[in-house]
């Protein structure tokens, strides 16, 4: 017989890495997650008290009512006794060094570099999934290693990353962590980028504004249809993040993966760029990103660049000033051009910035303002 801390690290399926020159001296060595049996975990900061030791989870719009000794849709929160913990404050399973275009955030500090973070986990299943090795994982499947909040805003600075970046798989999982580690980077000098599927609830997303600077959404399809089939999760919560981000006045972009005969409809394409122009204001950045099969979808092919491009054309004839392309290296549409005379402002090839012409967030040629974060 072997105990449960034995089997759970023997049968450890997934090694995740930590990446960047001047950083593992703040790193303790990397483990296994051994399962509740840790010591240092952290009670979760959204949650509702049940009868019998039951609990109603508050932080996503699933509200996963859960036994004692259960865990939550995201695998990644646990119910013991009657109080709810985070099982991963302060253990990512990956850490890199990203342009800041790879999130992608066009409109905020171009040409830096953001020191981007993970855990295990996810609220959602998106059959196209990139990194579903890691979303679609427990803790006890991959190997993470001892980061505490504090010390993500140290590595940033150490590796001339101008911001963290949250991102890989989904920070809403981790907001506590997320959350502290912003707040402490913040007081270090460094800004904190959120890259989300927007499926979160109101109050812990108040709270996360009021330590973030920019955050990107991923919006997976503009129907409820696509949700249901291919994410297992719903739209309207997503516009809902949308709307609160506005009126909070979060720099917010965002991408909108095209996948052929899924959400690449036309008229789908015309009604979502209706409700950011009518809603979010002709400033929102979009982008329109190439699908490349993966993970559950492996059946489609990749997304023709004539229907990005299409898609961008759609969305500048509704009036948005602000239309990417994305995957597809050295297409126009992925640069930046004045939306009032349409002088190029930004150049860029794949993550990589060529040239940036934007004089105290102005076009140099027509003064025109050019929305974003840009010092």
């Amino acid at each position: 017989m072997i105990n449960r801390r034995t089997f759970l690290k023997n049968s450890a399926c997934a090694a995740c890495t930590f990446a960047g020159a001047g950083t593992l001296g703040l790193v303790q060595p990397l483990h296994v997650f051994a399962g509740p049996e840790k010591e240092d975990l952290l009670e979760a900061r959204y949650y509702k008290k049940l009868e019998h030791r039951k609990i109603k989870c508050k932080l996503c719009p699933r509200e996963c009512v859960i036994d004692d000794q259960e865990r939550g849709y995201c695998g990644v929160r646990e119910n013991r006794g009657g109080t709810y913990y985070t099982l991963i404050y302060g253990h990512p399973c990956t850490a890199h060094i990203d342009p800041i275009e790879k999130k992608p955030l066009f409109h905020f500090l171009p040409g830096t570099n953001a020191f981007s973070i993970a855990t295990v986990g996810c609220n959602v299943l998106c059959k196209f999934c990139q990194n579903w090795e890691i979303s679609q994982a427990r803790p006890e499947q991959v190997q993470s290693f001892n980061l505490p909040p504090q010390n993500v805003g140290r590595s940033a600075k150490e590796n001339q990353c101008a911001s963290i970046a949250y991102t890989y798989t989904e920070p809403v999982i981790f907001t506590e962590y997320m959350h502290d580690t912003a707040l402490h980077g913040r007081e270090q000098g460094v800004k904190s980028v959120m890259i989300s599927n927007g499926y979160i609830q109101a109050e812990p997303m108040k709270d996360l504004c009021k330590v973030l600077d920019a955050v990107k959404i991923d919006l997976k399809g503009y129907s409820e249809r696509f949700y249901k089939e291919l994410v297992s999760g719903k739209l309207k919560p997503v516009l809902d993040t949308l709307l609160l981000l506005k009126s909070e006045g979060m720099w917010t972009e965002i991408v909108y993966l095209v996948i052929p005969g899924q959400n690449d409809d036309k008229t789908e394409l015309a009604n979502l760029s209706k409700w950011i122009y009518n809603e979010l204001g002709t400033d929102t950045p979009i982008h329109f990103t190439r699908f490349y099969p993966q993970f559950r979808l492996k059946n489609l092919p990749p997304t023709p660049i004539k229907t990005l491009q299409n898609a961008r054309r759609i969305a500048l004839d509704a009036g948005l000033h602000y239309v990417y392309t994305g995957n597809v290296p050295g297409d126009p549409g992925e640069n930046t051009y004045c939306p009032s005379c349409n002088t190029l402002l930004i150049r860029r090839i794949g993550y990589s910035v060529v040239e940036i012409n934007i004089k105290n967030a102005k076009c140099p040629k027509c003064h025109q303002k050019i929305a974003g974060v840009w010092e």
